[in-house]
């Protein structure tokens, strides 16, 4: 497999993961715990998005921009 599709595979799991993250947050109540879990992963997959995004040059600025 060519690494473009690859990354463009992984880019496409981190984007769903990531709205997944994203409406678990929105969709309940939570506890402290669930709440700073949904929020650190979403947070985190953001970044993942962004350098994959950088990686396959769909972005300009450095993913610690």
């Amino acid at each position: 497999m060519h690494i473009e599709s690859e990354v463009r595979e992984m880019l496409d799991s981190t984007i769903e993961r990531k709205k997944h993250w994203y409406d678990y947050f929105q969709s309940r109540k939570m506890s402290k715990r669930e709440n700073a879990e949904a929020l650190r992963n979403y947070t985190a997959l953001r970044g993942v998005e962004k350098t994959l995004r950088w990686v396959l040059e769909e972005i300009k600025d450095t993913p610690l921009e």
